[in-house]
C-alpha cells in the first residue's frame, strides 16, 4: 500500500521493549528472505537493523547532553554503530521516553528514503552494524542504503536534540535508566529483578563489591563499608570484593558500577543489587545501617583496624613533586614502577590503562587508583602499591589526580591501604588534602597510606 514508513511507529518502540531480536528475525527477516529470492534484494531486512535512529539520540546527548550520559556517549555510540549491539543506547532512551518520537521519525525517515531509493540488502544484517549493512549490500544499492542511514540519523539527531536540551536540567539518573534495563532483559529471562526483594538486616551477614577486575574500585568501596560497619560494631556481616564473573553465589547483597550492571545481574541473580556511579562517594552505608538498625541487628565492640602488611607499600615507590603529564603518562610510570618492584610483568601496564579506557579509575578528592584489568590478573606477582605524588595534579577526565596510586593485588594483602586511602578521603579536611598534595614530607604521604 505503500506505507511501509508507517511500520517504524511499531518497530522503534518495540525495540526499546527488547522485542527487537523477535521482530527483526521472527517478522521482518522470512518476509525479507522471500522478497529477497523474487527481486535480488529486500527492504524488510533493514526497517529494524539500520543503526541510524539510535546513532542519532547517541550524538544528541553528546552535543547537548550533561552529566555522565554525555560523557559516556562516544563509547555507546561505537558500541552501537561499529559493535552492532543496538542494546546499548536503549537506557538513553529510558531516561528520556519522549525520545521515542526521535527513533519513531529517524525510522521512518529511514524508510522512506529506502523507498524512494530503491535499497535494500540481500540477506540480514546481523548484528546490526554499519559494516554488517554494507557488507549485505548489493551492486547499485549503496547509494540507497547509506543515505537511509545518514537521513536516519539526521533526523533522529534534530529531534533529540530539542528534547535533550530542553530538560539537560532535570535529567533523570543514568543509573536508574541502566537498572531499568538490567531489570527488563533479567525479566525476559525468567531471573529475579535486582532490588525486588530486599535482604532484610537480621539477615543480611554477606555484602560483596563487583567490579571487572575485582582489585581496585570495588576492593575500595568493600574496604571503605567494611570499615565503616566495624567501627558502628556491625563485626559480623562480611563485606568482600570480586570481579564479575566469580561473584560468591552466597553473596546477598552486590555493589556494583552502573555501567557493570547487566554483568553483575546475570553473575548473581540470587542477590539484591545496588548500582553506583562511584564506589566510594555513594549512600550504601546509610542503606545497609538503616536496614540493621530498623531490624535491631545486634552490636558488639569496635574491631581494631586491619594492619598493612609489610612490603606493599615501600617508601622508595613513594614518588613526590612529580611534575603533571598525561593520565596515560601517569599510569604507565606507575606501572613501571610496579614492574620494577618485582609486583607485576610487563603486560600488566597495558592491562591498567585498559582498564582506565573502560571505567575511569579516579575515585574523587584527588586520588586515581589504576590498576588491571580483569584479564591481566595472572600477569600479579604479589602485591604491592606505589603512590606518585602530582602537585599541579593530573587530568581524569572530569577529575584532577594528585596522588595516583598504582594497585597490583593479590589475595587481600592490598586491603588495608585502600581502608586507609577511604578513611582519608572521608575524614580529612580539605585544607589537610591541599598540604598532602604538595608535602614534600615522605614520612608523611607514607603515614596518610599505612596509617590513614
Amino acid at each position: 500500500m505503500g506505507m511501509l514508513p508507517l511500520a517504524s511507529l511499531f518497530i522503534e518502540p518495540a525495540k526499546i521493549l527488547f522485542l527487537n531480536n523477535a521482530i527483526n528475525h521472527g517478522i521482518l527477516t522470512p518476509l525479507g528472505i522471500q522478497q529477497a529470492e523474487e527481486m535480488g534484494k529486500s527492504m524488510f531486512f533493514l526497517l529494524e537493523a539500520n543503526p541510524g535512529p539510535g546513532f542519532g539520540v547517541l550524538l544528541a546527548y553528546w552535543f547537548v547532553g550533561k552529566g555522565m550520559s554525555k560523557a559516556s556517549a562516544p563509547g555507546a555510540m561505537i558500541i552501537h554503530v561499529l559493535g552492532g549491539i543496538h542494546e546499548i543506547y536503549f537506557p538513553y532512551i529510558l531516561m528520556k521516553p519522549t525520545l521515542l518520537l526521535a527513533v519513531i521519525a529517524g525510522g521512518m525517515s529511514g524508510v522512506l528514503t529506502l523507498t524512494i531509493l530503491g535499497g535494500g540488502l540481500i540477506a540480514p544484517a546481523s548484528p546490526g552494524s554499519i559494516f554488517a549493512v554494507l557488507a549485505m549490500t548489493p551492486k547499485g544499492a549503496f547509494l540507497a542504503n547509506i543515505a537511509d542511514f545518514l537521513v536516519a540519523t539526521a533526523v533522529s539527531f534534530v529531534v533529540a536534540s530539542i528534547f535533550v536540551k530542553a530538560s539537560a536540567d532535570s535529567d533523570a539518573s543514568l543509573e536508574d535508566a541502566q537498572a531499568e534495563l538490567a531489570s527488563r532483559k533479567a525479566a525476559s529471562k525468567g531471573q529475579s529483578v535486582a532490588g525486588e526483594t530486599k535482604v532484610a538486616g537480621k539477615d543480611l551477614k554477606n555484602i560483596v563489591y563487583a567490579c571487572d577486575a575485582g582489585m581496585g574500585s570495588s576492593a575500595l568501596g568493600a574496604a571503605a563499608l567494611r570499615k565503616k560497619l566495624r567501627k558502628a560494631g556491625y563485626n559480623d556481616i562480611s563485606v568482600t570484593n570480586a570481579a564479575i564473573g566469580r561473584i560468591p553465589k552466597e553473596a546477598q547483597l552486590v555493589v556494583s558500577h552502573e555501567k557493570l550492571a547487566e554483568r553483575a545481574l546475570e553473575d548473581s541473580p540470587q542477590a539484591e543489587h545496588i548500582w553506583v556511579k562511584d564506589f566510594t562517594q555513594n549512600n550504601v552505608y546509610e542503606i545497609v545501617l538503616e536496614r540493621l538498625q530498623s531490624a535491631g541487628a545486634e552490636t558488639s565492640a569496635p574491631a581494631e583496624s586491619e594492619q598493612v602488611k609489610a612490603g606493599v607499600l615501600n617508601k622508595e615507590n613513594v614518588l613526590l613533586g612529580l611534575k603533571s603529564e598525561s593520565k596515560e603518562d601517569a599510569i604507565r610510570r606507575a606501572g613501571e614502577l610496579l614492574v620494577k618492584g618485582g609486583y607485576v610483568k610487563e603486560p600488566y601496564v597495558e592491562g591498567m590503562l585498559a582498564r582506565e579506557r573502560d571505567i575511569t579509575t579516579y575515585i574523587g578528592k584527588g586520588i586515581a587508583i589504576p590498576h588491571g584489568e580483569n584479564a591481566v590478573k595472572e600477569q600479579i606477582l604479589k602485591t604491592g602499591i606505589v603512590v606518585l605524588q602530582y602537585p599541579e595534579g593530573v587530568k581524569f577526565g572530569e577529575g584532577t589526580a594528585h596522588f595516583v596510586v598504582g594497585i597490583a593485588g593479590k589475595d587481600n594483602d592490598h586491603l588495608a591501604i585502600l581502608a586507609n586511602i577511604a578513611s582519608t578521603m572521608e575524614e580529612c579536611s580539605d585544607e589537610r588534602l591541599e598540604e598532602l598534595y604538595k608535602t614534600g614530607d615522605l614520612q608523611a604521604v607514607y603515614d596518610m597510606f599505612t596509617k590513614g
